[in-house]
Formats: C-alpha cells, sequence, structure tokens
C-alpha cells in the first residue's frame, strides 16, 4: 500500500513541477519504497516465487507423510493379515519365561505332530480314514525346542510316544501320546507336571498341514543308503541314492516306524523278506531328527538374515501353524532373525532314555490296573534327569520348572505307600530315603497296578516349594522312577508321597570323603521283589551302558544320542552323494 500511494505521488509530481515542495515527504517515501522493489527485497514476483516453493515442500512433505503412514498402514495390515492366517488355538497351563536366574529369557516350544484323520482337508485312506472309524488323536511326534536368546543356542528333546506316564490323561496314567486326545493343554500338563519341563508356547502340524510346510519351503533332498520300505507309512524306495521328496513322501519317511531294508546279503526285491529294524518308536526319533537337520539346511540355502526373506518364509509356513494364542506372528519372525544363524548340526538333538519292557516276553502286552497298553516304555533315574538338565542348559540340584536350587532333604516332608505288595517295602524305603535327611511323616500301603509298576513320586500342587520337594525325592531314587502331580495321592499330610514301584533303588547317603578311595564307585540300594541289592549307580548322560537298575521286566536304558543306521535316510552333498 505505501508503495501504491508513493508511485501516485511521484506521478503527481511529475504532471505539476511546481508542487513538488507540497508532497516532498510522500515521494521520499514513495521513491525509498520503489528503489527497494527494483532491488528485490520485496517485489510481488519474489513473494510469488517463494509462495510456490512452500507450496511445493508442502506437497511434498505431504507425499512423504502419505507414504510414510501407508507404508505403516500395509505393514500393519499385512501383519494382521499373517496374524489371521495362523491357526490359534487356546492352550493352558504355559509358563513365563524366566525373567532371572542361569536360564532367563529361555523358552520352550512344543512341538507336536497329530494323528488326527478327522481335521484332513484331503483324507488319505493311507493313513486311514475318519469315515472309517480312524477318529484317534495321539500326538505321533512328541519334540521340545529350547532357545537360548543370550548365547543363541538351540536344543531338541525328543519324547518317545510310548513312554507310560502317570498324568498322560484327565483320568490318570496312560502313554504320553495319548494325552493329545484330552487337548493340548493336558499335554502340557503332563510334561510340566511330571517331568519338570516349562513349556511357554505350542506348535502343533497334522499330516496336512506338514506336507504343505515341506512343500512351501520347495521340497528337500535325502540320500537313501538302502532301499527301504514301511507299510504302514508308505515309505517305498527301492533304488539307493540321493532322492528329492516333496511333503507327502517326506511324511512318510519322519512317520516311518516298521522300517525294512535290503541290506547287504538280502537278494530278494520283496520288501516281505527283508529285515525289519527293533525299537520302532526309538529309531523313528533318530531318523526324524536327521530329518530336521537337513530340513534346517534346505531352509538356510534361502538366504535367513535378509528380513524380506524371512518374512516370506514365516508368510508361507504360518498358514499350515497351529499355535496357542499367545504365539504372534511378530515373535516368530523374531525368533528366525535371532536364532537363523545357528548351526543345526552342531545343535544337541537328544531323546529321553526309556527302560524298554519285556514282561512276560518280548512281545506280551502291558497290562495296568487290568487294562491293555501294548507296548510301553518306562522312565530311567537319574539319566533322565541328568538329559533334562542338560537340555535346559543347567546345573543338577537344580529346580527345572522354576529356577533355584532344590530344598534340602531336610526341608522335605515324605510318606511312603508300598504300592507292589512285596513285604516290608514302605518301612525299607522309607528308612533309606530318612538316611539321606528326608522328615519320615508315615508309610502304609496301595493296591498294585499290575505285575510291573513305576515308582511315582506324588505332590499335592504346582506350589514351587511342592513341585521342588518332589524334584528332590525323585533325584534322590534311581531307575524307573517319575514325578506325578495329584493331591489326591498325597498321604499322612506329607508334601510327598512316594508309592513303590517293582524296580527302583533309593541312592546311598554321600560318603564321607575320608572312606571314598580314588577310582571307587558309589553304589545304591535296590529294592527289587523285595531283595534289597547293591547295583553301581550310573555315570555320565551319553553312555547306552550306564543302567543303575535293571531287572527282567526291562532291557537296558536306550541312549539319549543315537549315531545313525547303516540304513537310515541322510543328507546329500552337492552332487548328490552321501552327506554326513
Amino acid at each position: 500500500m505505501a508503495n501504491e500511494d508513493g508511485l501516485r505521488s511521484l506521478g503527481d509530481v511529475t504532471k505539476k513541477p511546481g508542487s513538488a515542495g507540497s508532497s516532498s515527504l510522500a515521494n521520499e517515501e514513495g521513491l525509498r519504497a520503489l528503489g527497494e522493489d527494483i532491488r528485490g527485497k520485496a517485489s510481488p514476483t519474489r513473494k510469488s516465487n517463494k509462495s510456490r516453493r512452500r507450496r511445493r515442500v508442502k506437497w511434498t512433505l505431504s507425499i512423504v507423510s502419505a507414504f510414510i503412514v501407508l507404508v505403516v498402514a500395509a505393514g500393519g495390515g499385512y501383519a494382521w493379515y499373517l496374524n489371521n492366517q495362523i491357526h490359534r488355538i487356546h492352550v493352558g497351563g504355559l509358563s513365563k519365561s524366566p525373567g532371572s536366574g542361569a536360564d532367563q529369557g529361555t523358552e520352550n516350544i512344543l512341538m507336536v505332530g497329530s494323528t488326527s484323520r478327522c481335521v484332513l482337508a484331503h483324507p488319505n485312506p493311507a493313513y486311514g480314514l475318519c469315515s472309517q472309524g480312524v477318529t484317534g488323536v495321539n500326538g505321533d511326534v512328541i519334540m521340545i525346542l529350547h532357545l537360548n536368546p543370550v548365547n543363541r543356542t538351540v536344543s531338541i528333546l525328543s519324547i518317545p510316544r510310548d513312554l507310560f506316564i502317570p498324568n498322560a490323561r484327565t483320568t490318570g496314567a496312560n502313554k504320553i501320546d495319548a494325552g493329545l486326545y484330552d487337548g493340548p493343554t493336558q499335554l502340557v500338563h503332563s510334561i510340566e507336571e511330571d517331568f519338570g519341563i516349562p513349556i511357554q508356547h505350542y506348535v502343533e502340524l497334522n499330516f496336512d498341514t506338514f506336507i504343505n510346510v515341506v512343500n512351501a519351503l520347495g521340497g528337500i533332498k535325502m540320500y537313501f543308503p538302502m532301499p527301504v520300505f514301511d507299510r504302514y507309512s508308505g515309505l517305498n524306495v527301492q533304488v539307493p541314492g540321493c532322492h528329492f521328496l516333496n511333503g507327502t513322501q517326506a511324511l512318510q519317511v519322519v512317520r516311518a516306524r516298521h522300517l525294512q531294508y535290503k541290506g547287504p546279503g538280502v537278494t530278494s526285491n520283496n520288501p516281505a523278506y527283508w529285515p525289519q529294524e527293533v525299537q520302532s518308536d526309538i529309531a523313528r526319533i533318530r531318523r526324524d531328527h536327521e530329518f530336521l537337520r537337513v530340513l534346517a539346511a534346505a531352509v538356510a540355502k534361502k538366504g535367513l538374515g535378509n528380513p524380506i526373506t524371512d518374512q516370506k518364509l514365516v508368510a508361507a509356513v504360518a498358514p499350515q501353524l497351529t499355535v496357542d494364542s499367545g504365539f504372534s506372528a511378530s515373535h516368530m519372525v523374531n525368533l528366525v532373525l535371532t536364532y537363523h544363524a545357528v548351526n543345526i548340526n552342531a545343535s544337541p538333538q537328544m531323546t529321553l532314555p526309556v527302560l524298554i519292557g519285556t514282561y512276560n516276553g518280548p512281545a506280551a502286552p502291558y497290562i495296568y490296573k487290568g487294562g491293555n497298553y501294548g507296548d510301553v516304555e518306562f522312565p530311567q533315574q537319574p539319566i533322565d534327569r541328568q538329559v533334562i538338565d542338560k537340555f535346559l542348559g543347567l546345573g543338577p540340584n537344580k529346580d527345572t520348572m522354576n529356577g533355584p536350587s532344590l530344598p534340602n532333604p531336610s526341608q522335605v516332608s515324605v510318606s511312603v505307600m508300598n504300592g507292589t505288595g512285596v513285604y516290608n517295602q514302605a518301612s525299607t524305603t522309607a528308612q533309606a530315603l530318612g538316611a539321606l535327611g528326608f522328615k519320615i511323616v508315615g508309610i502304609g500301603n496301595t493296591p498294585p497296578v499290575g505285575r510291573v509298576a513305576e515308582t511315582v513320586v506324588y505332590y499335592s500342587s504346582m506350589n514351587p516349594s511342592e513341585e521342588a520337594a518332589a524334584q528332590r525325592v525323585a533325584d534322590s531314587m534311581s531307575g524307573s522312577v517319575i514325578m506325578a502331580l495329584n493331591p489326591f495321592r498325597v498321604t499322612n499330610g506329607a508334601q510327598v508321597t512316594v508309592v513303590t514301584g517293582t524296580s527302583f533303588a533309593v541312592n546311598p547317603p554321600t560318603p564321607p570323603p575320608s572312606t571314598t578311595s580314588p577310582g571307587s564307585s558309589s553304589t545304591s540300594s535296590t529294592v527289587s521283589s523285595g531283595t534289597a541289592t547293591t547295583q553301581p549307580t550310573s555315570s555320565s548322560v551319553g553312555s547306552s551302558a550306564n543302567a543303575s537298575i535293571t531287572s527282567g521286566n526291562f532291557a537296558k536304558p536306550t541312549p539319549p544320542t543315537q549315531p545313525l543306521a547303516p540304513w537310515d535316510p541322510r543328507s546329500c552333498t552337492a552332487s548328490g552323494g552321501e552327506g554326513p
């Protein structure tokens, strides 16, 4: 406005030279303003350019902001989509990750292969059909994956499906694979209550989803040193060598536990005349561990460590999984990113050692409370506890469920019930436990469950002090011994009640240092068929000949690790030869 007035005044001066004096101040201001305009300090053009630049900056920022919002929204939408692709179920009894101690931040993921035929999208007569009455739901494969984020290590523990345990079902004892019939919560409870292994997450695959996972990863290659055949799983490889396996063929490998093989000297091409391997359940686990190694190597070749690749991998696998409701897709991706560099070949893969029953003969079934349970396996202390401690990365005398050290025997009250009818067995056992320092508060009798029985250490709740007390008592015994949560079996107001079985021992007190000569071995008082004998206690984990107790009812315990048998499939080399 000042510039316009100044210019008007300048025009007036030009038209009327004689009137300059009357408008000198206005002219001066107008000229000064005009000069400023000419110098470009306040020109309309300059202001217009600035305005255009401001508009362009604002527009660019708006585009960038919108792009960021879209990316975030797309990421959130993708995460929502991925989370909704996973089949989620409620699983009770899951534990929190330890917040302190040697196992701080560790996670145990229970991985289960279900035999349910009634949930399959594409029923296959080879597996048995739900419509034909094959309706059983069992945990055919039971593995626990232990993850330690501090040192980024992974270990695997398999539990044999035929292991007979007190809390397998809501109704009581059975083989552990039967627990899944009552749902995942019951299977989690049985593992935590009977073995003292905390479970943080649950993952389940059925036949269909296992096939889809392998196919999503592009299949695998395995080397078969000999022709092998399993009429129950459908596995039929007639020519040795490196074979590509799709999802269906991979399932045949991991389910094979009635394997026959054409070894050296066998001339017939008819599998009916091929020898049958022994220890079908344990042998199948051995092959499953090898399959996991091969599968992990195949996944690693896809370039893990690249977030985009990892995301695609999770996206391919996630829709095939049934997991607990708290196991998010983002957590799965984080686990892949954290552990993608783990060398699976260097990671421990163990199997819980078991006693394989012979009973009245190798083919005789196990009879429990009058029921026929077929072929079963029993636990074996102290080897089982040593393997669990090693699997969890804990030292001895630790409460594996809760972390702290186990209580001293003097802090634990115990009652003992004779569970076999063997004369004076409860008194003899109570005396031996008392010699270790436990407070004995009573003895008694309970009806036998059968000709062969486990020794069960019962406790009444998952209160950390009671569970730890039961673990302390179980750790003080050898043989076929296991824990179980059951408030109705705890007697005489004790924290723990021991129901004696047919093959067990109470470990002797540690002798004073002066009475132990170098190289001598400790002994344990064995209760078997009413006669106290002395047997060497077990040595370090890993030996198949370290049984502390054996009897006519059991073979020696299985080892926690086994090498592949000559006929077992294994990895292929890059050139198609036999891998390590």
